[in-house]
């Protein structure tokens, strides 16, 4: 079987797990490979996502590793099963950045979505005009094409949120309903959209104000991303240099907790709506 030479975020993720199952064990690469009868190099190339392996041989290792959490070794072999299965980001592989296909891969798969951002309104929730204005405003100037190709494929990822398949929950930093990336009018617009968005079942779109007592995160902007179990939760985090993801258990744990203190923090929905409504009046003041 060739090896892959750019495996997917599911796959490389499968073999992340796989190295956990051996590490918990106590086993080394070498010691694994001579119980299943094959080169050591094949178990490193399975662990990183390099080659496939079969439900069969995902059981077998599992048992040799002495792994008993039947529920993430079913939700393993489903990622097996489901691996010729592509989304429909794989139509945009090769005209965006792997950075947005990984994303949206696990947006894609995802059973459930919390974000919080501090310095823009959440991608999943951002009109077209808005988001335009976002990338057209990005620190390396890029060329309108390349604008657009950015915004239609982000357009494209609400679909999971906004046709209610994946229950979302979104805290939203007073700072981004405030701030402005082309003008007062376009953040108007932005924030009618995020009330509209705020009435449907599937969302929820919390306020973290100003005045909240210190609110200690690690990051400004980050997405946790639920599993088919908790095992397989994901974290996507932006820095400056693109997307950092999370899902060591410790990690995981953390941005759990990060969660909890934005869930005592923030208002409450309904206020949360009427504090995003007053905002826009205000902007709406401003070209009246």
């Amino acid at each position: 079987m060739a090896l892959r030479s750019n495996p997917t975020l599911r796959q490389r993720r499968l073999g992340a797990e796989l190295r956990r199952m051996r590490e918990r064990a106590g086993l080394g690469g070498s010691q694994l490979a001579r119980a299943l009868g094959i080169n050591p190099a094949h178990v490193t190339q399975m662990e990183s996502g390099k080659t496939g392996i079969s439900v069969e041989r995902l059981r077998t290792i599992a048992a040799l590793c002495m792994c008993v959490n039947e529920p993430l070794i079913e939700a393993l072999a489903e990622i097996i099963t489901d691996r010729d299965k592509g989304g429909w980001w794989e139509e945009h592989r090769g005209t965006v950045s792997d950075d947005f296909l990984e994303v949206a891969e696990m947006e894609g798969h995802a059973h459930g979505l919390s974000t919080y951002t501090m310095a823009f309104i959440p991608g999943l929730l951002q009109t077209n005009a808005y988001t335009s204005a976002v990338f057209d405003r990005s620190l390396t100037p890029l060329p309108r094409h390349e604008v657009g190709l950015r915004t239609a494929f982000r357009m494209r990822r609400q679909d999971v949120v906004r046709s209610g398949a994946t229950p979302y929950s979104a805290y939203i930093h007073e700072a981004a309903l405030r701030m402005q990336f082309s003008g007062p009018k376009i953040q108007a617009e932005q924030l009618r959209s995020l009330i509209e968005d705020s009435e449907r079942s599937t969302i929820s779109i919390r306020v973290v104000l100003f005045d909240v007592d210190a609110l200690p995160l690690n990051y400004e902007n980050f997405t946790y991303v639920e599993g088919p179990i908790p095992d397989l939760d994901t974290v996507q985090a932006d820095s400056s240099v693109g997307n950092v993801l999370f899902d060591a258990p410790a990690h995981i744990a953390r941005f759990r907790s990060m969660l909890s203190r934005l869930d005592s923090a923030a208002l409450p929905e309904d206020d949360s709506r009427e504090f995003i409504r007053s905002i826009k009046k205000d902007m709406e003041s401003k070209y009246a």
